[in-house]
């Protein structure tokens, strides 16, 4: 049985963070995660305590990641006092698998030990983007009945409460 963990990027030996890096997605998913070396750069280049790294690992081996972001790095469609879940990708070697659900499952108990003080994290989803918006919404995030225009098309503003 394979062992699945939500851990802070923090905490990934080098080993791991090179194995990151390696994570792929498909081409058509570009547009709505971007790929590891943008969210990479992101989380890396703005070293701030309001942007945190999260890394899905299965058996130890890096298999997914996304940020949090909060505080002044917060976009200007999100709640004040809210986290926002971005970048959100699983290596397309390891899709079809279910690990997209046991990320979001592991999400609540990583920002809780994280940022005790957010009570909400809210999310972006292309209103296209079908297989992503059945997946968070079957994992109890609210569609927020907002929708505005993203960079591709018209998004929608999802919640979760913790």
């Amino acid at each position: 049985m394979m062992k699945n963990q939500v851990v802070s990027y923090q905490t990934l030996t080098d080993a791991q963070r090179k194995q990151l890096e390696g994570l792929e997605i498909l081409p058509e998913q570009l547009p709505f995660s971007g790929d590891i070396y943008c969210a990479l750069n992101t989380l890396l280049v703005r070293s701030t305590a309001d942007i945190e790294g999260f890394v899905l690992l299965e058996d130890d081996q890096p298999v997914g990641f996304f940020m949090l972001k909060r505080g002044e790095f917060l976009p200007a469609w999100a709640t004040q006092g809210s986290a926002t879940l971005h970048a959100l990708q699983i290596d397309r070697r390891m899709q079809g698998k279910g690990l997209g659900k046991v990320f979001l499952q592991g999400l609540p108990d990583a920002v809780r030990a994280k940022w005790p003080d957010i009570q909400q994290i809210m999310l972006s989803v292309d209103a296209d983007n079908l297989p992503a918006l059945n997946l968070y919404l079957g994992q109890g995030w609210i569609d927020t009945g907002e929708a505005y225009k993203g960079r591709i098309g018209y998004e929608r503003r999802l919640a979760l409460t913790l």
